[in-house]
């Protein structure tokens, strides 16, 4: 097999692969967001937790000058 028949074997292969992987990602990402009592995601304007639009940023005087953005208990 020369190695442009080759490469184009693995092109297809691995397209294939990421094209299948994309559908059955993408119909379950639709089966749960029909699903009522599925749990929304934390990132979720209204999920649990504080909504990250509102919430306090690296920086604000409140929150300090640290990476995890967590409040000292």
């Amino acid at each position: 097999m020369e190695t442009s028949s080759l490469v184009i074997v693995l092109f297809v292969v691995t397209a294939g692969a990421v094209l299948i992987w994309a559908i059955v990602s993408k119909r379950k990402t639709e089966k749960r967001m029909q699903d009522d009592t599925a749990p929304k995601s934390t990132l979720a304007k209204d999920g649990p937790g504080p909504n990250p639009v509102e919430a306090s940023r690296i920086g604000d005087p409140e929150w300090g000058d640290r990476a995890s953005n967590r409040p000292e208990p």
